[in-house]
C-alpha cells in the first residue's frame, strides 16, 4: 500500500502539522473542514497543505515521517521552501 507523507501549515513560517495517510486528498480535507475538531490542526489552524511526498510503501512514509518529525523548524522550513517556496496551497492541485 502506497502512502504520502505531508505538511499542514498555519500560515507562512506559522505552526507546522507533520503526518502521514494512505489518502491524502480525503485526509487534507478533514483538515479543512474540521472533521475533528479536537485535532491538533484544529487547534493551531493548520489548514494549509504546503508539502508532501509519495511513497509506495506505506512503512517507508512512516519512517520518513518519524525522521521529519526530529528535525529542528529551520531544516523543516528549508524542505518544504525547497517544493514550496511562496507557501502556496497545493490541496487544489491533488486529482488522484
Amino acid at each position: 500500500m502506497a502512502g504520502h507523507v505531508y505538511i499542514m501549515a498555519s500560515q507562512r513560517n506559522g505552526t507546522l502539522y507533520i503526518a502521514v495517510t494512505a489518502d491524502l486528498a480525503r485526509r487534507v480535507h478533514e483538515h479543512k473542514t474540521g472533521a475533528n475538531e479536537t485535532s491538533f490542526t484544529s487547534r493551531y489552524g493548520c489548514k494549509r497543505l504546503v508539502w508532501y511526498e509519495e511513497h509506495f510503501d506505506i512503512r517507508d512514509a512512516i519512517a520518513r515521517e518519524k525522521a521529519l518529525k526530529k528535525w529542528g523548524r529551520a531544516k523543516k522550513i528549508a524542505l518544504i521552501e525547497d517544493m514550496n517556496p511562496d507557501w502556496q496551497e497545493l490541496y487544489r492541485g491533488l486529482w488522484w
